[in-house]
């Protein structure tokens, strides 16, 4: 490869995508843009990051099913400000790789397949990656691509921390704890080898729209809150997190809610928004005097520190908290509010150090070390990327 090529990522949410253009030389991926595009947002645009400068584009094309017209359109934005000619390559972010995918992947059509194939295990993620990874197929067939895995990452949990407690015959189809926002985990555990590396059983706090936490024993998974699905674990912006699964059974039999009207609850009317009844987003509930906002937040904090407490008992034993992601990184009254509740676990958090988000946020005292980093999925999807085309 010479110095000047680049290649892209695509971390492609329920409504977003991000797209990350990287250059490359010998084996370092280098930032050097960020684009956007909210898929909720009219008229549709592509916001771009260049260095200090964010350049707002319209974008024409019709979303279709296929986004074939609106990737050409990006694409075409991009090489105004990039050298796209030099583009070898494109990462994407694929939530579910099952068992089969426990590491990144260059994608044919037969791997392409084996991906859709998981779609039944993460039919609201997978999907939208499939989208961009055959619209890419279709304009740019030459293009290496390749596939980064969130459960990947968790492939190192042992079969008694990824097992349900139901049939074993279940267990053996597939329906088990899987993990995710894996890509986010694998950063944070080689920002803990470089920043921190006494750092050794340590819980991380992945807080956004979408939250979960991990248990890292020496940088290696040993647990997640979130477990078959995203839906699992402590409460989200609109995800319920764990839920009794009586309470299904109860909406299906006795209140006779469709699947459909059940999924739209669980993933899209819960969560901080349910609980609060006024907004998904941490920052209004802050903000916000009423009763039912304050306690959205108590919900929030209550099961993460319940949380970070049962991975304490994973890793037998806990010395460092880090906490990452949207809220992780920015909310330090959330901070505050987690460490409170584990303060029995003898964490120690500094004021000012919380209030102006440093690295270190605990006290000298404190018996956890706790940290704020934050946290980069494109560039481990560029370096899996860049490793396997390397490979080539």
């Amino acid at each position: 490869m010479a110095s000047t090529d680049q290649l892209l990522t695509f971390n492609a949410g329920s409504s977003t995508v991000k797209i990350g253009i990287f250059a490359t030389e010998g084996t370092e991926a280098t930032r050097i843009g960020k684009g956007v595009i909210d898929f909720r947002a009219e008229p549709l645009s592509l916001s771009l990051r260049k260095g200090p400068q964010i350049i707002e584009m319209p974008l024409k094309a019709e979303v279709t099913e296929d986004l074939h017209g609106v990737i050409d359109e990006t694409l075409a934005l991009l090489a105004d400000h990039f050298e796209m000619t030099a583009t070898r390559a494109a990462g994407h972010r694929v939530v579910h790789g099952g068992d089969r995918f426990t590491r990144a992947i260059a994608l044919d059509a037969a791997a392409t397949d084996a991906v859709d194939a998981l779609t039944p295990l993460a039919p609201l993620h997978q999907p939208q990656a499939l989208r961009f990874i055959r619209a890419l197929k279709h304009l740019k067939p030459h293009l290496v691509q390749t596939a980064s895995f969130d459960t990947a990452f968790h492939a190192t949990q042992d079969d008694l921390i990824r097992r349900f407690a139901i049939p074993r015959a279940l267990h053996d189809e597939g329906i088990k704890r899987y993990g995710f926002h894996g890509l986010s985990y694998k950063f944070i555990a080689g920002e803990l080898r470089r920043k921190a590396p006494h750092a050794t059983k340590v819980v991380v706090a992945h807080l956004g729209s979408g939250a979960s936490l991990c248990a890292l024993d020496e940088g290696v998974s040993r647990d997640c809150s979130m477990g078959f699905s995203t839906l699992d674990g402590i409460p989200m912006a609109t995800r319920t997190g764990w839920l009794d699964p009586g309470v299904i059974l109860h909406l299906a039999d006795q209140r006779k809610q469709s699947f459909d009207e059940i999924e739209d609850l669980l993933y899209h009317r819960s969560g901080l928004l349910g609980v609060s009844g006024i907004s998904a987003d941490t920052r209004d509930l802050l903000k916000d005097d009423r009763p039912q906002a304050r306690q959205a937040i108590d919900l929030f904090t209550l099961r993460i520190a319940g949380e970070i407490g049962r991975m304490a008992a994973t890793l037998n034993g806990l010395d460092t908290l880090v906490f990452t992601a949207g809220i992780g990184e920015h909310q330090s009254e959330i901070r505050a509010g987690v460490a409170k509740r584990s303060s029995w676990l003898g964490l120690a958090i500094d004021e000012k150090a919380n209030a102006a988000n440093d690295f270190t946020i605990s006290t000298r005292k404190s018996r956890i070390a706790a940290h704020v980093i934050a946290t980069d999925e494109e560039q481990v999807i560029a370096d899996e990327a860049l490793s396997i085309l390397r490979g080539r």
